[in-house]
């Protein structure tokens, strides 16, 4: 799990703790706690997105689905990770780069674009069994 995958759990826990925060604002409190407010780690947004956008689709256990992202790309690659994760546990020895290659396969993407840790939102997620 990087840091991006704790953040991910950390986020959950606020998200769905005694006082539920916003999914969003739970990240954005979540990452500042881990790397300070406005270092580039704690403002990249596209594990952000792939975990907001699992929120969003109502994909992470305690969370209702709502409308948390306007991202399209980082939510749909989350949502189809989770998906091939779901239909085959088993995959998840294939860790971030193989799971993505499946994503982008399976999605028509070239293979060989490079992800931006939104797997590690996923896959940390989906080992804690925080999603379907």
């Amino acid at each position: 799990m990087g840091g991006f995958g704790t953040a991910a759990l950390n986020a959950h826990k606020l998200a769905t703790g005694k006082h539920p925060q916003d999914p969003s604002d739970a990240w954005d409190q979540a990452t500042t706690s881990i790397w300070g407010g406005g270092t580039s780690s704690q403002v990249k947004s596209c594990p952000k997105n792939a975990f907001l956008g699992l929120c969003a689709a109502g994909m992470v256990k305690g969370v209702t689905s709502g409308n948390f992202t306007r991202s399209r790309k980082n939510k749909k690659y989350a949502v189809e990770a989770a998906d091939i994760l779901k239909a085959n546990p088993s995959l998840v020895c294939l860790g971030e780069i193989g799971l993505w290659q499946k994503v982008m396969k399976s999605l028509g993407e070239p293979v060989d674009k490079v992800h931006n840790q939104q797997m590690d939102v996923v896959l940390t997620l989906f080992q804690n069994k925080l999603t379907p």
